[in-house]
Parts: structure tokens; C-alpha cells; sequence
């Protein structure tokens, strides 16, 4: 038979993953039956818990696991920095996996770090897992004592820490600045709506219409995979892109959910013979390089990824050190900046 986990038994026995730990805790809140059958059970098959129980307790490794979607986006490289920063003070190592925006890559970074290598975990989930809509090995994991931080990418539904962008209010204040600069149809490029910060935004885009009256026209909405792993992926966004301006030439300004959709949009408006800031306004979300040395400069909305990082590590570190088994989950919020490049220039 193979390594029995909480999970398996769970399964065969028909109980909660949460159920099977709290009996081989002899938690009071399982009955002595559900109990007795769970132990029993574990102890005819050998069940010896991993190093993620709760005896890792008095075993530190002093070693958090990060598990990023991609490593080349700026925004996470700025997070990795304050999450560093933080652990290298409190004396932890850094361990980071990369999901490459996949399911399957992100659980088995997470079996893998979770072995004993590692005290805990800080995630932004990956589109697959998004999309797939299964978060089986982040609930198991935090169950069997392992405890996990997200940030920018969460999932409502897994009860952890937390530490997120204000997605909305960013793009609401985004909006309303393409408004206050004349821009009256402005256009959206984000994603499909299981990726949850590209929803977020887009609400912002749809709350700033709201609260100026004015109404959302929905061609001016384009929403594209949040996949970044396919071989073609730059050609089909530039594709995309240029099919939505081409087929809505009153768009004046544009708001894009990250830095790529943003810079893309600048580079098809140029090539179709329309100047940037004169006739068309841009701003991205996420102040990555290419956005400072892109050429007109990019305005964006600041996600302070370096806080972010900070945050998410000083969360995850106290809880590992806390003595208070029953700590509650907390959700930071990171506030949102907007820095005017040439992309919103106005001329006059």
C-alpha cells in the first residue's frame, strides 16, 4: 500500500480531510465512534503524520516556501524582495517554486516543499487553479498544520492569511483619471473573469462608469486567458488587441489589468497610425520596468509589490511563532498608487 495520508483516509472512510485530523488528535469535537473507527483504521495501515503535522511544531526548518504563477512579471520579482527582506531578519530562508500558471505545477510544488523542507507557505495561486476551481491540496496542507499566506491572487473559500492589492479602488482611480483628462470612451483589456484580480478591476472600471453616470458600453470590454505558458501567447494578445481598436475607433483611452495588455495596446495603436497620449490614453496596472523605459512612458496604478512581500512574510512568521493555536485569519489590505507618465499627457 502506498504512504498513507490524511487525505487517503479520508477518502476510504468516507470523512472530512478535517475530521480524520482532529480524530488523530483526539479532538472532543469528534464523536468517540468517528474516533475510534478513524484510529483504528490508521493504526492497522501504518499511518505515521509527515512533518506538515503539528508536531513540526518543535522541528523548524526556519526555511518558508514561495510558490509564484511566473517569475519574469516585475510585480512578483518586487514581492520575492519584501518577502526576503523580512525572512532574512527573522532568521528564515527562502524557498521559491514556480507554478508556470498550472495546476498540476502548483501542487506538486507544494507536495514537494511540504515534505519537511519547509515551515509554511506563501501563494498567489496559479489561473489554472483558478479555472479549475479545486483547492483540495491548499486545504489540505493547511489542515495537517502547515499554514499558508496568500496574496495578490486569493481564494475566499480557503480560510488562511491573506494580504491583497486594492484591486478596485486601483482601478476606479484609474478610470477617473483617464475621465478627468477628457478621455469620454474609455475601453478595458482584461481577463476572464476566474481570474480573480482581473475581476476585481474590471469591477473598478465598471464601479468609476457608475458613479459618473455613465453608461458601460459592453464592446469596449475585451477579456482574454489569463495563460501565460502558450507558445503564441504575445502574437494572439497583439491579435486581440488589435481586432478590439480596429473595431472600436471611438475608444479614446484605455485601461489595461496588467502591464503587458497596457503596452500592447500602446504598440497596435501606434502601428494603426494613432498617436499616444493625442489620441489615445493608456494605463496599465503594475509599475514593472518596461513601463518606466516604454516609449511614450506608461502611466500606471502602483501595486507596492515590495510591501506586499513584506507583509505576507511578517504574517506567515507570526503565526509560525505564535503560541495561540486559535489565531485568527487576518486580511491586509496593500493601497494602491497612481504615477502619471507620458501615457496621459495631455496636449493642448
Amino acid at each position: 500500500m502506498q504512504k498513507l495520508t490524511l487525505k487517503k483516509i479520508a477518502r476510504e472512510l468516507d470523512v472530512s480531510i478535517s475530521t480524520v485530523s482532529k480524530a488523530l488528535k483526539d479532538s472532543s469535537e469528534i464523536s468517540q465512534d468517528t474516533k475510534e473507527k478513524i484510529q483504528a483504521f490508521a493504526k492497522l495501515y501504518n499511518y505515521r503524520p509527515n512533518n506538515i503535522a503539528l508536531s513540526l511544531k518543535n522541528q523548524k526548518t526556519k526555511t518558508i516556501g514561495v510558490i509564484l504563477p511566473e517569475i519574469v512579471h516585475h510585480f512578483f520579482t518586487t514581492v520575492i524582495s519584501g518577502i526576503e527582506k523580512v525572512a532574512n531578519q527573522r532568521g528564515y530562508t527562502v524557498i521559491i517554486g514556480l507554478s508556470n500558471e498550472s495546476f498540476e505545477k502548483e501542487v506538486t510544488n507544494i507536495g514537494k516543499l511540504a515534505n519537511g523542507s519547509i515551515d509554511g507557505f506563501i501563494i498567489s495561486v496559479s489561473n489554472g487553479t483558478q479555472l479549475k476551481n479545486d483547492h483540495h491540496h491548499l486545504i489540505e496542507t493547511i489542515n495537517q498544520g502547515m499554514p499558508i499566506v496568500m496574496f495578490d491572487r486569493t481564494i475566499d473559500t480557503v480560510l488562511c492569511d491573506k494580504v491583497v492589492v486594492d484591486d478596485e479602488n486601483g482601478a476606479k482611480m484609474a478610470v477617473n483619471k483617464l475621465l478627468s483628462i477628457g478621455c469620454k470612451n474609455i475601453g478595458i483589456i482584461t481577463t476572464r473573469d476566474h481570474v480573480n484580480v482581473g475581476k476585481l478591476r474590471t469591477a473598478g472600471y465598471m464601479k468609476a462608469h457608475k458613479e459618473n453616470d455613465i453608461e458601460v458600453n459592453e464592446s469596449f470590454i475585451l477579456k482574454l486567458e489569463g495563460r501565460s505558458e502558450d507558445k503564441n501567447r504575445n502574437e494572439f494578445i497583439y491579435n486581440s488587441v488589435s481586432a478590439f481598436l480596429k473595431e472600436n475607433e471611438e475608444i479614446d483611452g484605455i485601461f489595461a489589468v496588467n502591464e503587458k495588455y497596457a503596452l500592447t495596446a500602446v504598440k497596435v495603436a501606434q502601428n494603426l497610425g494613432r498617436k499616444v497620449p493625442e489620441h489615445l490614453k493608456v494605463i496599465g496596472f503594475t509599475d514593472g520596468v518596461l513601463s518606466k523605459f516604454a516609449s511614450p512612458t506608461l502611466t500606471v496604478v502602483s501595486q507596492h509589490g515590495k510591501e506586499l512581500g513584506e507583509q505576507a512574510a511578517h504574517l506567515l512568521i507570526e503565526r509560525l511563532e505564535s503560541k495561540d493555536q486559535e489565531r485568527p485569519y487576518q486580511t491586509i489590505v496593500v493601497a494602491t498608487e497612481l504615477i502619471e507618465r507620458e501615457t496621459t499627457y495631455s496636449y493642448t
